[in-house]
């Protein structure tokens, strides 16, 4: 069986347990069952391998044939978290990919690799079978991946739940895709994958799949504390959500908090799933990394950085503005998506502007009427809302908003309500 084959709700069956290990499987079963009976409403959703029309938009960009991935879903990543790695991958331009969990996603970060650069995807899977299947299969389009067969017989010292036994790894690992183990080995077992960490080359990035599910929320909760250096933004498009993390500086990681880990595995899980059923705290969001009212401060200063920064090179003779647009280039090179701008509005310069995690886009536009416009485009930090909300920064008025995983800052000295009226023009809730 490869990720071309239809597959059921339920993973692949895992290795066969120890004789020893009964003590674990009666434990990681409760946790099984405590997390199946609060997470049903994301493994049901994660049925759907996304829109039609989103997987062959994605398979003409890769220039792959709409029947090259007939079945996504259940197990399978969605066409949210494979479009994220392709941005990555043509934004990075990676040397080396690792990836835990072979599959569909395998299939296309070869391809992208193929297209942007040529580095090199190392990826491991507990299957061995499945493993050899999915070789052959990428061999078929014309693929070499570095694809190994990586049993889950690894003790992890800070997670609970078997982990890959996984060897030969790249001393710098550009970008990190974790698609597996299966939450049925336990749902807290990907947190295992930051022992990677400290592997990440500056600017590399971590993508976690199925970051919406309650046991990824508590994974990444914990990365937050642990990984500081490494800024984790919940992505919330695709089915499952996407978990990124990008690393903004060189600085080593803080200590690995071993004796947390120790407790964490040894607490009293029963009774802790009890509580969380009870209190129905997942459920209603309260614990964990779920979505939260927009922190939108460091995004509006660095929109207010970037305007001045347009107004300062519109001053001097020296410096040379670009006033050519050309937004399927910027979003090839940096995965920003720039909205329709009003087919009366100017553009008088467009640049790259360098933010701590990637570079963001900054634009400088006149209206019909000569009112003049700084416009800012990054990835999301926070949930934001779709309708554009107003801000103050040194005498300017700025709407901000997002679309999907993009957030949009739209500045001038105008008023607040014509400042509203002209984000409207090209915010899609506005």
């Amino acid at each position: 069986m490869t990720s071309r084959e239809l597959t059921g709700l339920l993973p692949l069956s895992e290795t066969r347990a120890q004789p020893d290990d009964l003590p674990r499987r009666l434990s990681d079963m409760a946790w099984r069952i405590g997390f199946g009976a609060i997470g049903w409403p994301w493994l049901l959703a994660s049925l759907s391998g996304g829109r039609p029309a989103d997987k062959r938009a994605l398979l003409d960009e890769l220039g792959l044939a709409h029947d090259a991935l007939p079945h996504l879903g259940s197990w399978k990543a969605d066409v949210g978290f494979l479009r994220h790695i392709v941005r990555e991958i043509a934004r990075l331009r990676p040397a080396h990919v690792v990836e835990l969990g072979a599959g569909a996603s395998s299939l296309i970060a070869a391809r992208a690799l193929q297209l942007h650069g040529g580095g090199r995807l190392h990826s491991f899977d507990q299957h061995g079978g499945f493993v050899d299947a999915t070789r052959l299969w990428l061999a078929d389009h014309a693929l070499d991946v570095d694809i190994r067969h990586a049993p889950l017989t690894h003790e992890s010292a800070d997670w609970p739940g078997r982990w890959y036994a996984i060897d030969r790894l790249p001393d710098q690992i550009d970008l990190i895709i974790i698609d597996g183990p299966p939450w049925s080995v336990h749902p807290l077992v990907r947190g295992a994958a930051d022992s990677l960490f400290a592997r990440l080359s500056p600017n590399g990035v971590v993508l976690l799949d199925d970051a919406a599910r309650p046991g990824e929320r508590l994974v990444a909760r914990r990365w937050r504390q642990r990984w500081p250096h490494i800024d984790f933004r919940l992505m919330k498009d695709g089915t499952k959500g996407t978990l990124v993390g990008r690393r903004r500086d060189t600085s080593l990681p803080v200590a690995n908090d071993n004796e947390a880990g120790r407790t964490l595995r040894h607490m009293g899980r029963a009774a802790a799933i009890a509580a969380l059923i009870a209190t129905g705290w997942i459920a209603r969001g309260e614990l964990g990394e779920f979505p939260q009212a927009a922190q939108a401060s460091s995004f509006l200063d660095e929109a207010a950085a970037s305007r001045r920064a347009g107004l300062l090179r519109q001053a001097m003779a020296s410096q040379v503005e670009s006033a050519t647009l050309n937004p399927q280039e910027i979003e090839r090179a940096t995965g920003i998506v720039l909205p329709r701008m009003p087919a009366d509005w100017r553009v008088t310069d467009v640049q790259l502007f360098p933010t701590p995690d990637s570079p963001a886009i900054a634009m400088t536009l006149e209206t019909g009427r000569g009112e003049h416009l700084s416009f800012f485009a990054d990835r999301a930090e926070t949930p934001a809302e779709g309708k554009p909300l107003l801000a103050e920064r040194a005498g300017d008025v700025s709407a901000y908003w997002e679309a999907g995983d993009m957030a949009y800052a739209l500045t001038g000295q105008a008023g607040p309500r014509r400042i509203m009226e002209l984000a409207g023009s090209i915010a899609p809730a506005g």
